[in-house]
């Protein structure tokens, strides 16, 4: 329950109004004067989602704490503003901006962006300063008003004062006969409500005739300080040399005693009101107070608190870099962990310790689903100079896995480039080029460059032919052989990859490796042993606590045997090179069940998704899936678009199969048109496939299109589509309009979006017309800024108007 708000009626009708008004508020005053409460009360009828922007210095910073705070998953390749604007649009609550700094470089301009790219977006911030957009409305509050000096004291501040002195466990107060001190003292606050409760802690404790007026916080603050015991000032002194909210387990740490000893040190500074325990139980400082508290913090409580933290975060990290489960108690404590990281390796004499706390941590993150606080902590470290020689190339690496699961598959490139510099100084420097080239290799396989992927997997087997990583290389080798239709290959490697003996930490290998096999029986149309060999896996799987390996293969027996049922797990918890396969099987069974328009929009999303994350292998399987729905849908036109997409994309990775696929749907969609190319489209694909022993198999196997005797000339050469080949399947779904438009570069979808977005509706609105996500809405428009050559919604707008 909200504190109540003494004397601010009149600022509270104006604020009232103003948020009526204006989607974007402003509340400035000096520190002290009572923002926060007063923005509290204004938006308590409705929902409202509140950022702590206090220790924010920088507009990306803002955006991803107020994702947090909506707690909005971003996908990778997501933008920070348009994942925020997407959500504020669909959303009824109110983003407050508590203690914003508008002069941050940036992050005036960014909240203007923000409105103007929403229709619906509203937010509050509370600063001692305006950001002087034109969409901002300012509200200003000032100090309460002063006692009159005659008579008994009165008014509001004289019962906030009367309030917290009772709080503060003070005795009642006569006004008649204390009236005088209490004039005194509300004098000396100037009104400021949290220099009143600074004297009333004060006053609770020294009497009223002892207390020291103050006439600013700083001088509250050290007249409050003043009354601790020297246990406690150093507990403050410390407390306030964090930057973040730790815990009571962190300040035992912080001022070495124990956690009950620590806890009673804080309660009595939360008596006199210098600190703020927050609801999970950790402890803060205003930022004023903090401010205060640093003035009176000398070296040596800097270094205390230092030696504490690390104290702490050596304690409580998992022993094995290795090992960490994702409800470790420390990770609510993940903002304190972070500093006693990153204060280490900022100085070459603690930067060992640093690099190893990391390399600790990281399992425990990893493992709960903290990829992007992974890699944020991980890059620091490693931008902060080289690691010591055993871990530093891990390090390095590991933050490149975590930057290509949060930010793209090619964003962790550069950190590799980094593990290998590292790598240089390590005791067996082959071995951890070897890993990073199988990292290396794995990326370029998500991402769909199968010829890369190959090259980096060979040259880590070079490096070290003996070593660790060998099987885990072969494994992806054959991984890389299934995608390039090298079926046979492919079984044999895949075979390598299978030991007659198992070692415990190895065993996912093994499962993975046979997952594969059960590809290559379902790509030469051994349906039956396909299912065999993935039921094995899952069962196997799950007796060994293998979960992303049974997933993957129990997904795969969902499509190969539509009884199967697999343990349900939540999509959201998915790392999303599993989630998107686990998603596009959801699809495919919404489709087998003739809910067309949910498999579009789910197919349609996950086309987004890949795209975003630069997963290749995935966008292509996500858009084969999204023509297929198209076309049972009855959009012939936007399904040719889209496996021409699967086709180009697929014939650059080069997967002849998804080649195959691509133009079986496009031999689907020129049957359902009439067209006389329909069973030529189908021999290619039925040609590309023969040689290398495979068949189609299913949407492609379920609704065949029947072949032409021969392939037209020219189309194929060894079994791959020609340049020639694809022009001329290009040229059979190529657009006949009479009239060239400045559009005709846009898809069928594209052109749906942009009609919408120029009558006025928001991404959540067209999404819910056309049946795909705002997600998707807004890959549209990217795709259709970058066309155009334009950047915003407005521009936009006008061009379609113009052209009606």
């Amino acid at each position: 329950m909200l504190k109540p708000c003494l004397g601010r009626e009149e600022v509270q009708r104006h604020l009232a109004a103003a948020l009526t008004r204006s989607r974007w508020v402003t509340v400035v005053g000096p520190p002290g004067c009572g923002k926060t409460l007063l923005v509290g009360h204004a938006v308590e009828p409705e929902p409202a989602v509140w950022v702590d922007a206090r220790a924010l210095h920088s507009l990306d910073e803002l955006l991803t704490a107020s994702l947090d705070a909506l707690d909005t998953e971003t996908a990778p390749g997501d933008v920070c503003d348009v994942s925020l604007a997407r959500e504020l649009d669909g959303s009824a609550a109110v983003l407050v901006l508590d203690g914003l700094d508008l002069d941050t470089p940036g992050v005036g301009p960014g909240l203007q962006r923000l409105l103007e790219s929403t229709a619906h977006s509203r937010l509050v911030a509370t600063s001692v300063t305006t950001a002087g957009q034109p969409d901002e409305r300012v509200v200003r509050v000032g100090p309460l008003p002063l006692p009159r000096p005659v008579g008994p004291p009165t008014g509001p501040l004289v019962e906030l004062f009367l309030a917290r002195l009772e709080a503060a466990g003070g005795p009642p107060v006569d006004l008649d006969e204390h009236g005088r001190e209490v004039h005194r003292l509300l004098h000396a606050t100037g009104g400021l409500p949290l220099l009143v409760e600074q004297a009333a802690a004060q006053a609770a404790v020294v009497g009223l005739a002892n207390a020291t007026p103050s006439s600013s916080l700083a001088e509250a603050v050290r007249a409050s300080y003043d009354l601790l015991d020297d246990s406690q000032r150093r507990c403050f002194r410390t407390v306030a040399s964090m930057p973040c909210p730790v815990g009571i387990d962190v300040v035992g740490h912080l001022v070495g005693t124990t956690r009950d000893r620590a806890g009673g040190l804080v309660t009595a500074l939360a008596r006199r009101s210098l600190v703020e325990v927050w609801s999970d139980g950790r402890v803060d400082l205003l930022s004023p107070v903090r401010d205060a508290a640093l003035g009176l913090a000398g070296d040596d409580d800097h270094a205390a608190a230092l030696g504490g933290l690390l104290r702490w975060a050596d304690r409580v990290a998992p022993d094995h870099d290795n090992f960490g489960a994702a409800d470790e108690p420390w990770l609510t404590d993940l903002p304190a962990m972070r500093h006693a990281v990153l204060t280490a390796c900022a100085s070459p004499d603690t930067r060992d310790l640093g690099y190893q706390l990391a390399n600790r941590i990281f399992s425990s993150l990893y493992t709960s689903m903290r990829t992007r606080d992974a890699v944020e902590i991980l890059e620091a470290v490693v931008t902060s100079g080289d690691g010591p020689p055993a871990i530093g190339a891990q390090v390095a690496r590991r933050a490149g896995i975590a930057a290509s699961e949060s930010r793209g598959t090619y964003e962790g490139l550069w950190l590799l480039e980094r593990a290998d510099q590292q790598a240089q100084t390590a005791s067996r420097p082959d071995e951890q080029l070897a890993k990073n080239a199988s990292i290396r290799a794995e990326m370029h396989l998500d991402a769909g460059d199968l010829r890369q992927a190959e090259q980096e997997a060979l040259r880590a087997v070079e490096l070290d032919p003996g070593g660790s990583i060998i099987r885990q290389v072969t494994r992806t080798l054959a991984d890389v052989y299934v995608s390039s239709g090298r079926l046979e290959e492919a079984g044999v490697t895949a075979r390598e990859a299978v030991p007659t003996s198992d070692v415990n930490d190895e065993r996912w290998i093994t499962l993975a490796a046979r997952t594969l096999l059960a590809r290559v029986a379902v790509e030469q149309g051994r349906t039956a042993e396909a299912r065999a060999a993935a039921r094995a896996v899952v069962v196997e799987a799950q007796s060994l606590a293998e979960d992303r390996i049974g997933l993957l293969a129990g997904t795969l027996l969902r499509d190969l045997d539509p009884s199967f049922v697999q343990s349900d797990v939540p999509r959201e918890t998915l790392p999303w090179a599993v989630r998107l396969p686990v998603l596009a099987q959801d699809a495919r069974d919404l489709l087998r069940a003739g809910d067309v328009r949910h498999a579009a929009r789910m197919a349609a999303d996950l086309v987004a998704l890949a795209d975003g994350a630069g997963l290749g292998r995935d966008a292509v399987a996500a858009r084969l899936l999204l023509g297929r729905a198209l076309l049972a849908a009855g959009d012939s036109e936007q399904a040719a678009s889209t496996f021409m997409g699967a086709l180009h994309d697929a014939d650059q990775m080069p997967m002849p199969l998804r080649v195959a696929d691509a133009l079986d749907g496009l031999a689907s969609v020129a049957q359902a048109d009439g067209r006389r190319e329909a069973r030529a489209l189908s021999a290619a694909a039925a040609a590309i496939r023969q040689p290398r022993r495979a068949v189609a198999w299913g949407y492609a196997a379920r609704h065949p299109v029947d072949p032409a005797r021969a392939v037209p000339d020219g189309w194929l050469r060894d079994g791959d589509l020609t340049k020639e080949g694809h022009e001329a399947v290009e040229a059979v779904f190529s657009s006949t309009a009479d009239t060239p438009s400045r559009f005709d570069v846009l898809t069928s979808a594209e052109r749906q979006v942009a009609d919408r977005v120029a009558d006025g509706l928001t991404s959540r609105q067209v999404g819910e017309e056309l049946f795909i996500s705002p997600r998707t809405v807004d890959a549209h428009l990217s795709h259709i800024y970058r066309k155009l050559g334009i950047s915003t919604r407005a521009r936009l707008a006008a061009m379609v108007v113009d052209e009606r």
